[in-house]
């Protein structure tokens, strides 16, 4: 099964409970992949590192063991869903580079079960409870959009969404979409006003990348609480809340912040077009003027 580009396409966002259990969380997938595909879904967006628990809130060595090869066994998983499925897949993964070089890796499967590209997480952050930076290294494959045969993927990953210079640069390289696979929650110490404050903030700033460029955005989140293993805090409660955003910022679809989430949304790329004749920000942009962009700050 394969589908043709339309100005309107379906895209499959899955929000989920992770558990300790790899092949339970795979399957799991599988399901609701298929699901989605039957419900007429071209593009299926998962959240990051959906294939286990979000590990970083500890730093141990031996969770490097998680890590996995491009391509590979994993990999092969997820392209013969794609094939069988005949759609688009975007997965995130804990990449395995070479002995001791690791990175946060989105992998997009074409249709026909090919990898279509991959983008390497290029923001590490390193919080408490988010200890990514002993895991990950920088992206090295820049700000490249990947061509598929449902548009050009402008595929970043959670703490990327909170740079406007990520999501711009993709725009002009041509991306069709922004897509952010993402693992983020609250802090068990964070009373709830505060907990509003950055929930609010993670979809003010992504709804402000789509209308700075006009560009839908996809921002697919993990849900439910996962423990701390070391015992020291509470552990996250991720706050789902997965959107899809039109190119002016407006809802085509907000998740519960509590309940997985399997749903098909349309997203219509003609207004893009038209949205960015009506706010021309890429023409009126001051390119002349923008230098200091490129340094860390300006004294």
């Amino acid at each position: 099964m394969t589908h043709q580009k339309t100005s309107i396409l379906k895209v499959g966002i899955i929000q989920q409970r992770n558990t300790s259990d790899i092949c339970n969380n795979r399957q799991r997938l599988s399901d609701k992949m298929r699901e989605l595909a039957a419900n007429g879904a071209q593009l299926i967006v998962n959240q990051e590192l959906h294939d286990s628990l979000y590990f970083c809130q500890t730093e141990h060595v031996e969770l490097c063991d998680l890590a996995v090869s491009i391509p590979g066994p994993e990999t092969e998983f997820y392209s013969a869903l794609a094939k069988e499925l005949g759609v688009v897949v975007v997965t995130s993964l804990f990449e395995r580079r070479a002995p001791g070089l690791y990175h946060n890796t989105a992998v997009v499967f074409e249709s026909d079960g090919s990898i279509a590209g991959k983008y390497r997480k290029m923001h590490i952050p390193d919080d408490p409870a988010y200890y990514e930076k002993f895991y990950f290294t920088p992206g090295d494959i820049g700000f490249e959009p990947i061509d598929t045969s449902v548009g050009r993927l402008g595929v970043l990953v959670c703490w990327d969404q909170w740079y406007p210079e990520a999501a711009r640069l993709m725009a002009l390289r041509g991306a069709e979409i922004l897509i952010y696979p993402t693992a983020i929650g609250w802090e068990s110490s964070d009373h709830y006003a505060e907990q509003m404050r950055q929930r609010d903030a993670w979809v003010t700033i992504q709804r402000a990348h789509a209308v700075a460029n006009g560009l839908p955005v996809i921002s697919v989140n993990r849900v439910g609480h996962e423990p701390d293993p070391s015992g020291l805090t509470q552990g996250i409660v991720f706050w789902g809340s997965s959107f899809v955003a039109g190119p002016q910022g407006e809802f085509l679809y907000q998740a519960s912040e509590k309940d997985e989430v399997n749903v098909v949304v349309d997203v219509d790329f003609t207004r893009s077009e038209q949205v960015r004749r009506w706010w021309p920000f890429l023409r009126d942009r001051r390119i002349d003027a923008y230098s200091g962009l490129a340094h860390r700050y300006l004294d």
